[in-house]
């Protein structure tokens, strides 16, 4: 799925799945694809999302690819025309045309995923579609909180270079771009979710099973628990529950969706 240290947790991922579905929901409202025959869901994760594109296209065959065999075990094909394989998105390229190409919350943890992105592009036949969504929120105090900490002194030796780095997806207007260099017409915009998120360090509980996963993946289960301690202390300064109980995480999410035209 994500490339990272650790494990993939399926349970711990899914406790806020109506909140990281919405945007998978909204990247696929914009792809204007009317009875495609290949689809393809690059990092499909636990599967839930992938099987939707199929009630979307019943006329499609939709593939889910996914490098954390944790998370494949938990999807479930909904029907023959749904499949799953194992295998990392950086290597995946198609054999034959595909009509979809589908990237949701995936591509920010591939390090110059500007010319794999790129690459998809190139390969769509006339009449496909590119849809990609990544997190926009690594200036964010959930993020910049925690690059600050794997780069303080009693962490540094350890995980400075695990430290989440502002840079790590495109701004709205590169990604149109880069579509439109690659010949694409492009569709892109940003929206910021604002969640209401419930029980004790919510924020943490967030980005645990996300962009902390590979950081605490490099300590011993001591010196997790005691990093995780600081993070969360930092966190509930950063996000301090409303009077009604409930913590907001503002999220800034970026899509970019581009298809080349038929040909005539």
């Amino acid at each position: 799925m994500r490339p990272g240290g650790g494990a993939w947790q399926p349970g711990s991922y899914l406790r806020f799945a109506g909140e990281r579905a919405r945007p998978f929901a909204e990247l696929l409202a914009r792809v204007d694809a009317e009875a495609p025959q290949t689809v393809v869901d690059l990092g499909c994760g636990e599967g839930s999302l992938t099987a939707s594109l199929a009630q979307r296209w019943p006329g499609a065959r939709v593939t889910g690819v996914d490098s954390s065999p944790e998370m494949l075990a938990a999807a479930a094909a909904s029907s023959d025309r749904v499949t799953f394989e194992l295998g990392d998105v950086r290597d995946w390229a198609p054999t034959d045309p595909v009509d979809v190409v589908v990237s949701n919350a995936v591509l920010h943890w591939v390090p110059g995923h500007a010319e794999l992105m790129s690459r998809w592009a190139r390969a769509l036949p006339h009449g496909g579609w590119l849809a990609v969504q990544v997190p926009g929120n690594f200036r964010a105090p959930s993020h910049a909180l925690l690059t600050e900490l794997c780069r303080a002194p009693t962490w540094a030796d350890r995980l400075a270079d695990a430290a989440p780095s502002p840079d790590t997806v495109l701004n709205p207007a590169e990604y149109a771009e880069l579509l439109s260099d690659d010949g694409l017409t492009a569709d892109v915009w940003e929206t910021t979710y604002l969640h209401l998120l419930t029980g004790p360090d919510p924020v943490l509980a967030w980005v645990r099973s996300t962009v902390l996963r590979p950081v605490l993946a490099r300590l011993d289960e001591d010196d997790a628990a005691r990093f995780t301690d600081e993070y969360a202390a930092a966190l509930r300064t950063a996000y301090p529950p409303r009077p009604d109980g409930t913590t907001v995480l503002p999220f800034r999410r970026i899509f970019a969706v581009g298809t080349r035209l038929s040909a005539g």
